[in-house]
């Protein structure tokens, strides 16, 4: 298992509070302005309740399907290198154009906080001490923390940082978690070719 640093940076570049807050800010919009904090609070719990429900029970339902650990970490050294990618490489996202009202859950708490990418470095980063998951826990909280601050105080980032920089940030967290994703596809590979 990683140490509680390198979990917490993983986590944290993966749930990209930085590249989320124009979309957050775009999704919240259409809710009422007395609202949107207890709106914003309430989606970064939700997406901890998922986090904490997958860290508990993803590991057992992966056993049930037979997935080795060479293939957590191969598959989710591709997938975090895909969103990666797309950090570097942005599209324009259409999460805020499809909701109408008050976002429950979709699109803030899950996929943009809790998304597959998250859940599926936790399952990674759990098979590699399966023992371990107190130290994943703590290490996924204080990543979880640091987002959903980040994300609370939207407004401010984007005033202080504007649209420019909060883009430059992205590709920036973006190159790292190229390195962070090519690092677990390795591991897997060796893993496996010395299996």
């Amino acid at each position: 298992m990683p140490d509680l640093f390198s979990v917490v940076v993983t986590l944290f570049l993966i749930m990209d509070p930085l590249g989320n807050v124009p979309i957050f800010l775009s999704v919240l919009k259409r809710v009422a302005p007395e609202r949107r904090r207890r709106v914003l609070i309430r989606e970064v719990l939700i997406a901890y309740g998922v986090l904490l429900v997958f860290l508990l029970l993803g590991d057992h339902a992966l056993r049930v399907l037979h997935i080795d650990q060479e293939t957590i970490s191969i598959s989710g050294g591709i997938v975090l290198f895909l969103i990666a990618l797309r950090m570097i490489f942005p599209s324009r996202n259409g999460y805020a154009d499809a909701l109408e009202g008050e976002p429950l859950v979709v699109p803030l708490a899950v996929p943009l906080i809790a998304g597959p990418s998250a859940l599926a470095a936790l399952l990674l980063l759990q098979r590699g001490d399966p023992g371990g998951t107190t130290g994943l826990w703590l290490g996924m909280t204080i990543a979880w923390a640091l987002t959903a601050a980040i994300l609370i105080a939207a407004p401010f980032f984007y005033r202080l940082l504007g649209e420019r920089g909060l883009a430059a940030m992205e590709r920036l967290m973006g190159m790292v978690l190229v390195m962070i994703s090519v690092q677990m596809f390795l591991n897997g590979l060796r893993a496996f070719l010395n299996h």
